[in-house]
């Protein structure tokens, strides 16, 4: 590997001048940390950074004028399902063309490890083709990645859902101890192979007759491990209260940092639950590593299922296997052609897809705000009719959110976006531009960044990203994909610490 040089940090002086591979002049930086921005040059030799500062005098056979753009690190999207997209769709479009260069997998308890081939699963969700279910073990799914790379980088979680299928004959009741003790050995070996945490998806057939105690016992393996446990809670509608205090006490009883998927609630009974779930988020971060994530919209995208309808004003179908002529219509009006109830109609539709308007905004807008918060997109690959967060979750919040309607600055929005991830995660010299970090760097226009896709065009590509760096390489350029892979999985921790960044550690309160 070559070696880096290790160059000038913000507001040193030198004498020597360095040649690296890449310059990036005369733009402002916002590193991740939170902190105000700057004006630097970004020195780039090998897939590190390798100076930061005044950089007049260096040279490089590639010099990109940033001028009036903000040089900020990759964006990680902390809640991706691209578990199967990185194999089948490398190149990621949906993710470069918005500046992201990392993504968490494995979310709401699926993920393509460890799971044994078979001509069949009993899944109800499932990340893509099938035929990509071929990985028994973690270690057998990174080395699927490192020999066709993607576009981006990639850490992994393990779906609870996923362990239940092969340790046990039937999902709809609790494991048994001596199930449990299986699962206990898989998630073991995941996470021994790299994974950084074990998630669940406790409102998912395939994962919803699991009790407490099971989840307890799994998830404080991954804390034993130094990992994390995430959580698509059991319930966001008329019980979101009780499923958010089991959420909290598994983290708690299991002695492991919690993260709380696409935090939410959904139906007109929970409108305004921000004045009582973030207050209560609050409590137990007092005692407890919790954390939390959200989609920059007010309507959630998942299977179809006639417990979810009740609580949205409007469902647009995005898929279904029996009925594929109904993508992209309206469930009510499917129902009334049938001449039959919603319920009904949802249940004629299964399996398939949906896009639920479910939320309220200004909800959404306090969780955005609130500090702990992280930025993830929850977006679905593949499908006829998509969520455009799929496309648009970034540059909506940089745009929307930080710009137009001032609900916090881009270096707060920058920091939720890589900085707080890549802590939160354990991603050693990702999130942030830093001397001897990864070179994992977005340039964007922050004049005109703005999301382009909506639910009527899911796939139109943002606005205002220039240029974005996987490990030193270019993935975008100036509005369009450049075809390179060089993303890498991220086994837990195995990052090499540079010379300039603290060596890992472990979890504590303080990361969330």
């Amino acid at each position: 590997m070559r070696q880096v040089a290790i160059g000038l940090i913000k507001n040193d002086t030198r004498e020597t001048t360095m040649k690296h591979d890449i310059l990036i002049r005369h733009g402002d930086v916002i590193d991740g940390s939170g902190n105000k921005r700057f004006a630097a040059d970004v020195g780039i030799t090998g897939d590190r950074i390798s100076a930061l500062g005044d950089l007049a005098g260096d040279t490089a056979p590639e010099v990109i004028d940033a001028t009036g753009c903000i040089v900020a690190p990759g964006f990680i999207d902390c809640h991706a399902h691209d578990d199967i997209a990185l194999l089948a769709e490398p190149d990621m479009p949906s993710k470069v063309s918005q500046g992201c260069t990392t993504v968490v997998v494995g979310n709401c308890g699926f993920s393509a490890a460890p799971l044994t081939p078979r001509d069949s699963y009993p899944l109800d969700f499932l990340l893509g083709d099938q035929s990509y279910y071929r990985f028994p073990r973690l270690a057998d799914y990174f080395a699927a990645l490192e020999e066709a790379p993607a576009a981006v980088n990639s850490a992994a979680l393990v779906g609870h859902s996923v362990l239940r299928v092969e340790c046990m004959d039937q999902l709809d009741r609790p494991a048994t101890d001596a199930e449990i003790a299986v699962m206990g050995q898989r998630l073991k070996q995941a996470l021994a192979d790299g994974a950084i945490g074990f998630s669940t998806g406790l409102e998912y057939p395939s994962n919803k007759a699991a009790d407490t105690r099971e989840v307890v016992a799994l998830a404080r393996l991954a804390g034993e491990a130094g990992a994390v446990y995430t959580t698509h809670s059991r319930n966001y509608d008329a019980q979101f209260r009780a499923a958010l205090e089991e959420a909290i006490e598994i983290g708690r009883a299991a002695a492991t940092p919690v993260i709380l998927s696409h935090h939410q609630g959904d139906g007109p009974e929970n409108i305004g639950h921000t004045a009582w779930s973030l207050p209560m988020i609050d409590n137990a971060r007092k005692a407890q590593a919790v954390a939390l994530d959200v989609y920059p919209y007010n309507a959630a995208a998942t299977i179809i299922d006639p417990a979810f309808v009740i609580s949205a004003s409007r469902i647009l179908i995005s898929s279904s296997q029996p009925h594929p002529e109904m993508a992209g219509r309206e469930l009510d009006d499917i129902a009334a052609e049938w001449a039959v109830d919603r319920d009904t109609a949802a249940q004629r539709l299964i399996p398939g897809g949906a896009i639920y308007f479910c939320q309220d905004e200004a909800d959404v807008q306090r969780i955005l705000q609130y500090g702990p918060t992280m930025i993830g997109s929850d977006g679905l690959p593949g499908g006829e009719i998509n969520h455009p967060r799929l496309w648009g979750s970034f540059p909506r919040v940089l745009g929307h959110y930080a710009r137009d309607l001032g609900l916090f600055d881009l270096e707060t929005a920058i920091h939720k976006m890589t900085g707080l991830t890549a802590r939160r995660f354990g991603l050693i010299d990702r999130g942030k531009l830093a001397v001897g970090a990864f070179a994992d760097v977005t340039v964007f226009d922050p004049a005109t960044i703005i999301d382009r896709a909506t639910f009527q065009d899911p796939i139109a590509p943002s606005h205002g990203i220039r240029f974005v760096l996987v490990n030193g390489a270019f993935t975008w350029r100036e509005g369009a994909a450049t075809g390179t892979r060089p993303g890498r999985p991220l086994p837990r921790r195995a990052s090499v610490p540079s010379q300039t960044l603290s060596a890992p550690q472990p979890f504590s309160i303080a990361d969330f």
